[in-house]
């Protein structure tokens, strides 16, 4: 289901934008026929109307099963809104007007609670908080107070054909040299050896990339902590790779989605677990994962953790039964969220007492990822908001794209990232 902050790639957004060519997602007419009445009103019942806003997901079965879940509510009349395209800007001005959502899904961002557009959950949350992960209420929690209920962990790793692999007499890349290298030598016979998306991965692996070479965003009291020699370095192996002429450039659909992989036009590909069971269908066992790996001495392998949360607007017409909706929904109705999980895409429960019990990832590959998720995960901080993502993208990308000077594309982005965090700190 993902993601997309994107973090890497707008923290995973852009993932669920897609279309998959299989035709796992209704046509666009049948999305935008989800309604839009926005749910706003009270129902003749004399039930409150709330608003339900998702992203257009791109695993199929999803938008059927949220309007089931909806449905089954019968403390409010909920109306989902499927919202296709750009869900960053209709969600911003969605959260500005009258006919915006009073439920939403989005990632950690310290804006929203600083600005007001958000209310604490700390309420609904505190029977069952002890059941999700430190660093997954660590993401939704701005000054103590908890903003966001998470959905679903969605990390992200570097997939590779084994068959490829041995046929070139190379093992899977444990550092990033071993990744260039490896790349070059996977290169051959038409198939290209690494596929990191249309962006050529500085959308991506923005924040992993500083994360592999065992440095931080942002420090524990929100400063500054990226501009580093060791980023630098970083920003110039993933140039060495750019140039190596190894990457897949021109495929069809970006990172999230394995139709390249899987199509066999790259012997490797980073994406994210959501994708498996269809990379499993395709390719039997033919297939397996690793984390993004080290850069540098001091580097480390890397799982970025993407993932969803749900949020109540404070602008909802009822923000108690729009409170009410979202514990009953992600906190009560736990045989909704271990389906929402693990029946469309794989993904990993927040909640520990699921995730413990999710048969689907407890064998092959999906344990690999749960164990690779436990050990080398890394999350969203909040106070690395949208705007810095888009600077450290900005950064990736003008670096080793545009074959800029890195020195001072890290120096040119410290100083604007200090100034977005003039803003909120």
């Amino acid at each position: 289901m993902s993601p997309a902050q994107s973090s890497a790639g707008n923290r995973a957004l852009n993932r669920r934008q897609f279309l998959w060519a299989s035709g796992t997602v209704a046509a666009a007419g049948a999305l935008a026929a989800c309604g839009s009445n926005t749910g706003r009103s009270t129902s003749g019942g004399g039930k409150p109307g709330l608003s339900q806003w998702y992203h257009q997901y791109g695993e199929a079965g999803t938008q059927q099963a949220a309007l089931r879940y909806a449905k089954a509510y019968t403390g409010a009349d909920v109306s989902v809104q499927w919202i296709p395209g750009d869900f960053n800007s209709k969600l911003a001005s969605g959260l500005v007007s009258s006919n915006g959502p009073d439920v939403f899904e989005f990632h950690p961002d310290v804006q929203m609670a600083k600005s007001g557009q958000i209310v604490p959950l700390d309420d609904i949350i505190a029977d069952v908080k002890s059941d999700f992960t430190d660093k997954d209420l660590a993401a939704n929690s701005v000054d103590g107070k908890v903003y966001g209920i998470r959905m679903i962990d969605d990390p992200q790793f570097l997939y590779y054909r084994k068959s490829l692999l041995e046929k070139a007499g190379v093992e899977p890349p444990t550092t990033f040299d071993e990744l260039i290298e490896t790349s070059r030598k996977l290169t051959k016979d038409g198939v290209k050896g690494l596929y990191l998306g249309l962006k050529a991965g500085t959308d991506a692996l923005a924040s992993p990339l500083i994360w592999a070479t065992g440095g931080e965003l942002l420090t524990a009291d929100h400063k500054v902590a990226f501009d580093t020699t060791a980023t630098v370095e970083g920003l110039k192996k993933l140039r060495e790779l750019y140039t190596s002429k190894t990457l897949l450039l021109g495929a069809p659909t970006d990172w999230w989605d394995p139709s390249a992989f899987i199509q066999g036009l790259t012997a490797m590909q980073w994406c994210g677990m959501w994708a498996m069971p269809g990379i499993q269908k395709a390719l039997g066992d033919d297939f397996g994962i690793v984390p993004l790996p080290a850069v540098g001495d001091a580097g480390r392998p890397v799982v970025y953790n993407g993932g969803w949360s749900t949020y109540v607007s404070a602008k909802a017409k009822d923000v108690d039964a729009a409170k009410a909706f979202v514990k009953w929904l992600w906190l009560d109705k736990t045989d909704y969220q271990e389906d929402w999980c693990t029946s469309y895409g794989f993904h990993i429960p927040p909640r520990k007492s699921l995730a413990a019990k999710a048969t689907k990832l407890q064998s092959g590959t999906a344990a690999e990822a749960v164990k690779l998720f436990n050990t080398d995960g890394h999350y969203d901080d909040p106070y690395w908001t949208q705007a810095m993502v888009t600077i450290s993208q900005d950064m990736t990308n003008n670096a080793v794209v545009s074959g800029k000077n890195p020195e001072s594309e890290v120096a040119k982005a410290r100083t604007m990232v200090e100034a977005q965090l003039k803003k909120i700190v």
